[in-house]
């Protein structure tokens, strides 16, 4: 193949702990963002790859004063709290679980592994303030062409949201920010 090497999508986190209202981690706004992923996975077909936050079996440093704060989301890593939502298929497509909020990282069975060591990758989900900015960071560090896309992403608050689309403005071109509209018309 020549030309510019194809994107990933990587849905972050699309799971019932963030989308549950009754949930301590409840995502304001992860309602909005669902039909932007739903055009966004039928777009790029069978390149959409999803990743999944669960807890620790035993949680070492820092994260013991987390999962204090926290103690509702230590449960085991197939609890239904921490099933991928109905509303988004995701059958058929490789599925990243991590203990940690960024997603990227050498381990076996990592988004690098699954995506074919892709040079570019669109990431949405949530939180846009934790798990999408720490693995749009490490992807970003590693190399990777990093594409955001706001209006698929949800945060804790509107503000938190907007922060950290800020702070990965700053980082461009590594990381650039972009609509569900953009992406799906140029592919």
């Amino acid at each position: 193949m020549t030309g510019k090497p194809l994107s990933w999508l990587v849905v972050i986190d699309l799971q019932t702990v963030f989308a549950d209202p009754g949930s301590p981690w409840a995502t304001p706004g992860f309602g909005e963002i669902v039909d932007n992923n739903l055009a966004l996975i039928e777009a790029f077909e069978e390149r959409v790859a999803f990743t999944r936050f669960v807890a620790p079996r035993d949680p070492l440093g820092a994260w013991r004063d987390y999962y204090d704060q926290w103690a509702f989301a230590l449960v085991p890593r197939d609890a239904p709290i921490y099933d991928l939502v109905d509303s988004i298929p995701h059958q058929g497509h490789p599925v990243v679980t991590r203990t940690t909020f960024g997603k990227w990282d050498d381990l076996p069975g990592s988004l690098r592994d699954v995506t074919g060591g892709a040079e570019r990758l669109v990431l949405t989900g949530v939180s846009t303030d934790c798990c999408v900015l720490s693995t749009a960071l490490a992807a970003a560090d590693a190399g990777v062409h990093v594409q955001v896309v706001t209006d698929a992403c949800a945060g804790m608050t509107r503000s938190d949201h907007d922060r950290a689309i800020a702070a990965m403005s700053l980082y461009a071109p590594l990381i650039t920010l972009t609509s569900t509209r953009d992406v799906v018309d140029r592919l």
